[in-house]
């Protein structure tokens, strides 16, 4: 019976699944492949298939990334990162919170300056805010940076949890309400624990976009301690000679906390993204 129900439009479509699958997993060896692979043989070959293993690639680009090496430029990428993550989830939910429980005029604006802040592209207000920033002492540390991203991931973080909020049931919040529980401690208990599906949508979303940012790292944190994964990576291209083998290394370790974190989160990301639409 199963035999009967695998057709040639079957065979078909799998073949045509196996080349989709192969052709993304292609950036994927070549990302090992060079990395593995000593400088000589990959000016000469980049695509082949590394005819010794040089796993020492890791352990050098790991010293020599950066200014103080990847290890400096690790933390640096996860104290802000995470720092900017958990900023945005804490302010962007309660904003949205009163912007979907109080429907007021007002509140409608507001929502809809956040979703003006989607549209808009943030790199025209580079230089005022290099300007301001630099008055107030926010450049080249951490926590310039994590006021920047948080600020800059705000409109999508509120849009997302908005649209969530708007269909969730207000029975909880009103039974609450009886008990005496006030708007904020309602939030803690009630609301929050029920926007877990967004919440992981927004938390991979704004990890991926610090994580991976090269532009406002390289004009706020270029030359300073604090520099992360992306301006370090750039270390190993010069204008006369670039350490391709060693680049891959460390874009392949700069990666691995990245995906991990976005493999473990990866069942919230659809549901809290589809909910966030449609609300």
């Amino acid at each position: 019976m199963g035999l009967q129900r695998y057709r040639n439009r079957t065979a078909g479509r799998e073949c045509l699944f196996l080349l989709v699958a192969t052709a993304f997993c292609f950036p994927l060896y070549l990302l090992i492949a060079i990395s593995l692979d000593s400088a000589r043989d990959v000016s000469a070959s980049p695509l082949s298939i590394p005819s010794a293993l040089h796993f020492d690639n890791y352990s050098v680009a790991w010293k020599t990334g950066g200014l103080g090496g990847l290890g400096n430029a690790f933390q640096s990428s996860l104290v802000i990162t995470v720092g900017s993550v958990v900023s945005v989830i804490a302010l962007g939910s309660i904003c949205a919170y009163g912007i979907a429980r109080r429907r007021t005029r007002t509140m409608d604006a507001i929502y809809v300056l956040f979703v003006v802040g989607i549209i808009l592209p943030f790199q025209l207000a580079t230089i005022p805010l290099y300007v301001a920033m630099r008055h107030l002492g926010l450049v080249g540390n951490y926590v310039g940076m994590i006021v920047l991203y948080t600020a800059l991931l705000m409109p999508l973080t509120v849009f997302l949890y908005t649209g969530f909020m708007r269909a969730l049931p207000r029975d909880y919040e009103e039974a609450a309400r009886v008990d005496g529980a006030g708007f904020l401690r309602t939030y803690l208990r009630v609301v929050f624990p029920l926007m877990r599906p967004v919440t992981g949508t927004v938390a991979v979303l704004a990890g991926l976009l610090v994580w991976n940012d090269f532009f406002f790292s390289l004009i706020f944190l270029a030359g300073s301690r604090y520099e992360t994964l992306p301006v370090a990576l750039y270390s190993f291209v010069g204008e006369y000679d670039s350490q391709w083998n060693l680049m891959f290394a460390a874009v392949a370790i700069s990666i691995a906390p990245i995906l991990a974190f976005y493999l473990f989160a990866q069942r919230h990301l659809v549901r809290g993204f589809t909910a966030g639409v449609k609300g």
